[in-house]
């Protein structure tokens, strides 16, 4: 079933994406165009086919060595509702201790040790491909216009709601089902750095090329939920309204962004999510970053290696963005 809900826009459907795991909220978004474009345009296509020429002048080194994926930190203790922090998250809320989400611990989370193991998780079963999904980026001026049909193109899914029968159902029992939603946006072309950081809401915080929205990687109740909320092989799973998400930048799009440089979404201030690496094929780690997990390096965007700030994805929590430099079109 098709909701054509407007995710992103000057009033936009914010209130209904609060969190994983909510009941829907009353109310009526505003409804946009079905977008026909099943892929990224001009721009996106031009830094793909340029992008073995210009990439070698892109060169990474990366101040820690690697992280463990089976003693990550858990990010429970690494939020506020205060400040900014390298390897922390500035929330605008302090979460719902009554939220929804994951009932139980996953054996892959040491809680006493404030770890997980990201090698351990469970994943929900299933594979189920999406041909309607769309997506289309396009820079007009000034503009990145980018419109989807919030599902992932080139990408399939898990199973939702999670069967009884799926061994993730014993730890989360996610009952939402995934279905199309009309996603508009529109971001500067060249973002500029706000005079403060600003926090990052439950909802959604950017959109990544393959259609997928992706929201602050926080559960309710303001936990870490990338370890605590059971998700598909590609890190995703629909909310209470069946918005499809992640809480990071997910392995099967990390695994597919080998280079040193990939631009692999937005965030909601415009500034690019990039999957950056090392000539080892090392992620970055929180020490190489910034307080809101970015960095101002040169990356390749739209055909061209420029220098600018952007949101650099890691292992560690927060995953791929810490805070809001930019502000937010929302």
């Amino acid at each position: 079933m098709t909701n054509r809900a407007r995710v992103f826009g000057a009033v936009g459907a914010l209130a209904l994406l609060a969190a994983c795991g909510e009941s829907a909220t009353s109310g009526t978004a505003p409804v946009s165009t079905t977008v026909s474009a099943s892929t990224v345009s001009a721009s996106t296509v031009t830094a793909a086919s340029t992008s073995s020429t210009v990439v070698a002048s892109i060169v990474n080194v990366w101040t820690a060595p690697p992280v463990d994926l089976t003693k990550l930190p858990l990010g429970d203790t690494h939020v506020s509702t205060s400040a900014p922090s390298v390897g922390g998250l500035y929330a605008c809320s302090a979460g719902n201790p009554n939220g929804g989400g994951a009932f139980v611990a996953g054996p892959w989370i040491d809680e006493a040790a404030g770890t997980w193991d990201a090698t351990g998780k469970v994943a929900v079963q299933g594979s189920v491909e999406w041909p309607m999904a769309k997506y289309s980026e396009t820079v007009e001026g000034d503009q990145r216009v980018i419109a989807s049909s919030g599902l992932p193109v080139g990408h399939v899914t898990g199973t939702f709601p999670i069967a009884a029968t799926d061994p993730a159902f014993a730890y989360d029992r996610n009952p939402n089902s995934i279905s199309e939603h009309d996603i508009t946006v529109t971001l500067p072309v060249l973002p500029k750095a706000a005079a403060t950081p600003s926090c990052l809401p439950m909802g959604a915080v950017g959109i990544m090329r393959n259609g997928v929205v992706v929201f602050a990687p926080l559960d309710q109740r303001n936990r870490d939920a990338v370890a605590y909320e059971t998700q598909d092989d590609c890190h995703g799973h629909p909310q209470q309204i069946g918005v499809y998400h992640y809480h990071d930048v997910p392995s099967c799009i990390l695994n597919a962004s080998e280079g040193p440089s990939t631009v692999v979404g937005f965030a909601i201030d415009g500034f690019p999510i990039v999957v950056e690496r090392d000539a080892s094929g090392e992620l970055p780690t929180n020490a190489d970053l910034d307080e809101c997990h970015g960095r101002t390096s040169p990356i390749l965007l739209d055909g061209a290696v420029v220098e600018i700030y952007h949101y650099s994805a890691t292992h560690e929590f927060p995953y791929f963005i810490g805070c809001l430099r930019g502000t937010s079109v929302l």
